[in-house]
């Protein structure tokens, strides 16, 4: 069909997370005939296989439709918080959003985000409510009521549809063309398009997807890069029909991709302004990008065979090209040796980027205990100049020093004078009756500043919660005292002053850095306990006693020991002098004692399997 910008539409749909999202886009690829029906699977745009087994997305899906003479460009998204991310990103590319919510549920916690951040966006939004076809008609108009209430409008103005059954579908598509605004012109602009994601093809190099906001990109075009000034060439130019079909130009308005040859990943940074070729980069005004994503979990990365260091370092590489707000740099642990500590959104995001990494590279990980940022100021010394006769001082300073952003627990200082860890601000979305049973929540984890209000039938809880506490099992904890009826939402809002330390785990005398961890003071000889009582079980015994201790700023708060392997070398003995039977034991003595030297002086070695069931806690 001949492109008339009037009848472009740029779209996306929002939601939390299970609210039928990726089985409303399914319905729409049918309806519009973009797949046929027989090649039509369930939950089509979640392409990793790790999507479809979680029943979530994780990546972004744009795809192009033709429906009543118009091109709909679609990018499905995430509903997790930890990959509020990818969301922010498919907000920038288009004009619209249909806001989705599931009938049985209502509004959830991540549904308030997502609407926030479109309506700051400026996008249309258009209300939905999913999954009539199953729920009860008091659910619907619940469903419904609250939704009209969230955007302001009339409740006849809410539209209900079934992902599974299709009903109502074919009004939401006319709803789309009639209410998304088309694309504005941008008359005798430069070529420039917006990043918003990417892809690595063996073959193509770097593909970028990116959204025409000025001008148009042909093929064999010299573009560049503005983030980096890299120069490149359009190899490939094309469409999401989902799958990459290639064409010959992308005009103002259009959503597509472009296969640039660059075969760095490094060099293509999402947010960035794809434009013409200029010889002088400055020369050419940069697009309004996105803030750049930081990572507030971190997790260090070790191949279970140390021979993999080079292909996880691949590996990881192409990934990050996927997946913008991943970062990772070269970590070593004296027993798990080479590997990589990744900076991650939170502890959904390095769970999923392990186990893709399981998947899609064959490579097995072993991984560090999560943890977070913390900012320390170190005491400084100052030598004072000693009184005649006198030597010299060392006095220290507690506020002489600048603060140190420590992202991994062994290099945690034991003198630090001030420490301030990242804090959340939490949404929690439930039942009113449900309300006691989560306020109870507070023996166990760090709220502070706790307020109430009443959302229709519901109830949100607004606190305060170090995110520590947060990438632990608050969201486990949360759903098991609400029945599953409570969701939540959270954001970094800065740091605070806390009281911590740092807990050390030693094998005979040796401390295995790889389980070093910042835990409040409160919780620390629980923990301690916890670990060395565990670490008893899974440790292998030796011919030797092993001690297992923990320390925390060099005294020993918990220990446990694993016995020595028993071995009887009298047994082939029968009768005798018991003289024979003593030179044989004491010679055992004497070899077990040679062995516990060697292990002092060499590094203990802890199978990779035991450190995976520790860190399952």
């Amino acid at each position: 069909m001949a492109l008339n910008l009037k009848n472009i539409r740029n779209f996306c749909i929002i939601a939390h997370i299970d609210h039928g999202k990726s089985t409303l886009a399914d319905r729409l690829l049918e309806i519009t005939g973009t797949i046929e029906k027989r090649l039509l699977k369930p939950q089509y745009l979640d392409q990793l296989e790790l999507e479809r087994e979680r029943g979530i997305t994780i990546k972004m899906a744009p795809v192009r439709m033709i429906y009543l003479d118009h091109i709909l460009n679609l990018i499905d998204t995430p509903g997790h918080s930890d990959f509020g991310y990818e969301v922010s990103r498919a907000l920038m590319a288009v004009e619209g959003a249909v806001l989705l919510v599931d009938a049985t549920q209502g509004i959830q916690a991540q549904t308030l985000a997502n609407f926030e951040n479109a309506r700051k966006t400026g996008l249309k939004i258009i209300g939905a409510v999913n999954k009539i076809d199953v729920a009860l008609a008091e659910q619907i108009e619940s469903a419904v009521k609250e939704l009209s209430q969230l955007l302001g409008i009339a409740s006849e103005e809410i539209l209900k549809v079934s992902g599974k059954t299709g009903e109502g579908v074919s009004e939401l598509l006319k709803r789309i063309i009639q209410d998304v605004p088309a694309p504005k012109e941008q008359p005798n602009k430069a070529s420039r398009a917006l990043i918003f994601d990417s892809f690595y093809d063996e073959h193509k190099g770097v593909l970028a997807f990116i959204r025409v906001i000025s001008g148009q990109f042909s093929l064999n075009d010299d573009i560049c890069l503005i983030a980096t000034k890299t120069k490149a060439k359009t190899k490939e130019i094309g469409y999401f029909s989902p799958t990459f079909k290639p064409g010959q130009k992308l005009l103002t308005g259009e959503i597509g991709y472009i296969a640039t040859g660059i075969k760095n990943p490094d060099l293509l940074k999402i947010g960035d302004t794809l434009a013409s070729y200029m010889p002088n980069f400055t020369d050419i005004e940069p697009l309004q990008g996105y803030k750049e994503p930081k990572p507030v979990v971190f997790v260090s990365f070790y191949p279970e065979d140390g021979g993999e260091y080079d292909n996880l370092k691949q590996a990881l590489s192409k990934l990050r090209l996927t997946d913008a707000s991943l970062v990772f740099e070269p970590d070593f642990s004296e027993v798990l040796g080479r590997g990589f500590k990744g900076g991650f959104l939170g502890r959904l995001h390095f769970e999923i980027t392990a186990e893709r990494l399981a998947r899609e590279f064959k490579i097995t990980t072993v991984q560090s205990f999560p943890s977070v940022a913390y900012m320390v100021r170190q005491s400084s010394p100052q030598v004072v100049r000693p009184p005649v006769g006198g030597s010299p001082q060392v006095v220290r300073l507690p506020r002489d020093s600048e603060f140190k952003t420590i992202t991994n627990p062994k290099d945690f200082p034991s003198d630090a004078s001030e420490i301030k860890e990242p804090i959340t601000k939490l949404e929690i979305l439930a039942p009113s009756r449900y309300l006691g049973a989560i306020l109870q929540l507070k023996s166990i984890f760090r709220f502070s500043e706790i307020t109430t209000d009443n959302f229709g039938e519901k109830i949100i809880i607004t606190a305060k919660l170090p995110l520590a506490d947060l990438i632990l099992d608050l969201d486990d904890k949360l759903k098991s005292v609400s029945e599953g009826f409570a969701s939540l939402n959270y954001e970094i809002v800065g740091y605070e002053r806390t009281e911590v330390v740092k807990l050390e785990i030693l094998v005979a005398n040796q401390i295995l850095p790889g389980l070093t961890r910042i835990l409040p003071k409160k919780d620390i000889e629980r923990e301690a306990r916890f670990m060395v009582e565990k670490l008893k079980k899974l440790l292998p015994r030796q011919q030797f006693v092993q001690a297992i201790q923990a320390m925390v700023g060099g005294r020993i708060i918990a220990r446990e020991t694993v016995a020595a392997m028993k071995k009887d070398v009298t047994g082939y003995l029968y009768g005798g002098d018991r003289t024979r039977k003593m030179k044989l034991w004491k010679k055992q003595q004497r070899g077990k004692q040679k062995l516990k030297e060697m292990a002092s002086k060499s590094q203990i070695k802890v199978p990779p399997s035991v450190f995976k069931e520790l860190l399952k806690k």
